[in-house]
């Protein structure tokens, strides 16, 4: 898509520190990473959520993902991953991309990067659970 950072990187025409390059997606280093060795995974074609994956892509895409967070923390020595994806909010390319980072125990990095928060009660958190489950279209 015309004017879409990760589709120039996937297309060569925008300079990256790749890391791998296949046909299910692209991984490439994050300009401005959490920790050093923090990547990017994306699929090769513009999609800007995960509800825009086709169903067919998922296990290639996610392989990819689990391949890059066994890499990252072999290679780089970390004692873990931190795997996450936005979708629509706080996703800063609208292009559908997979953030792996590596961690260390000690670095700082507290849970997720926002308040939590608490359900008043068991009643509420299952209203909750109940929506969320209604939503669910069949497999």
């Amino acid at each position: 898509m015309a004017g879409c950072v990760f589709c120039g990187i996937v297309a060569g025409e925008v300079p990256a520190f790749r890391v791998l390059d296949e046909p299910d997606g692209v991984a490439f280093l994050d300009t401005r990473p959490v920790f050093k060795g923090h990547v990017l995974v994306v699929p090769r074609t513009h999609l800007v959520t995960l509800a825009d994956l086709p169903p067919a892509s998922l296990p290639g895409y996610f392989a990819l993902v689990q391949r890059l967070a066994v890499a990252v923390e072999s290679g780089l020595g970390a004692g873990g991953t931190f795997v996450a994806m936005n979708n629509r909010v706080s996703q800063s390319v609208p292009h559908l991309h997979t953030h792996v980072v590596p961690r260390t125990k000690g670095d700082g990095l507290r849970g997720f990067f926002w308040p939590r928060t608490r359900y008043s009660d068991d009643a509420e958190a299952q209203e909750y659970a109940a929506r969320i489950a209604a939503a669910l279209a069949p497999a």
